[in-house]
């Protein structure tokens, strides 16, 4: 297969720190209140889990919220990993419509764009559909995301991808950014990551980190 133009083939479609940018929308109690792909509680952690990677790493990311004033604030879990920055607060439901949002991304310098949203289907799907028809390459964190029913995000994610999306979850973000366990300078923030936000795996790390710190008894 010729890959020479395919954009989603070869290493040059890894995300690294310094290729891409994150765009987070609509994480508020309203949309919150509407979910039914996924539990709640859930797609706080994997939000939360992503953004602090996007913050490891040094990923520019935007906050975005569609009238807070009456849907409510950006929750204070995600709020929390970048307490200086004010959300663009939108009246479009379409995120890419507000130009403050495309001047972020221009200013970024950025072609590729990860993004997560609630819903699915409006908040995210609306954005994707249109930065892809304008040349940037998006990838979409469905584990980040949520509908108002399964059927929603589903047939949601099967639009993007049909038109040029890239599915990714949570971990793979941390973990194509991190590549190589030789870059040890952001080793202990993705270990402490995965511990707060990796369920089993960050119970093994922990496991494991602390047989590291045992002494071995001597004979």
């Amino acid at each position: 297969m010729n890959t020479e133009n395919n954009t989603k083939a070869g290493l040059n479609a890894l995300l690294t720190p310094d290729n891409c940018a994150l765009i987070l929308i609509d994480h508020q109690p309203f949309q919150f209140a509407g979910l039914r792909s996924h539990d709640t509680q859930t797609i706080i952690n994997n939000v939360v889990g992503l953004t602090k990677s996007a913050k490891t790493f040094g990923v520019p990311t935007l906050f975005t919220t569609v009238l807070e004033e009456r849907g409510g604030l950006l929750i204070k879990q995600l709020q929390d990993v970048f307490p200086d920055q004010k959300p663009i607060n939108r009246t479009f439901i379409n995120t890419w419509e507000d130009s403050r949002v495309v001047d972020w991304v221009k200013a970024t310098g950025k072609k590729k764009i990860v993004m997560a949203a609630l819903w699915t289907e409006i908040c995210l799907a609306m954005p994707v559909i249109q930065a892809l028809g304008e040349g940037y390459e998006v990838y979409i964190v469905t584990d980040a995301s949520g509908g108002v029913s399964l059927e929603a995000h589903e047939m949601a994610i099967m639009r993007m991808v049909q038109a040029g999306a890239v599915p990714i979850t949570w971990t793979v973000f941390g973990s194509e950014l991190q590549r190589d366990w030789a870059r040890t300078e952001t080793v202990p923030a993705l270990g402490e990551m995965l511990v707060e936000h990796m369920g089993n795996v960050g119970t093994s790390l922990t496991w494991e980190l602390q047989l590291l710190a045992t002494p071995v008894p001597t004979v």
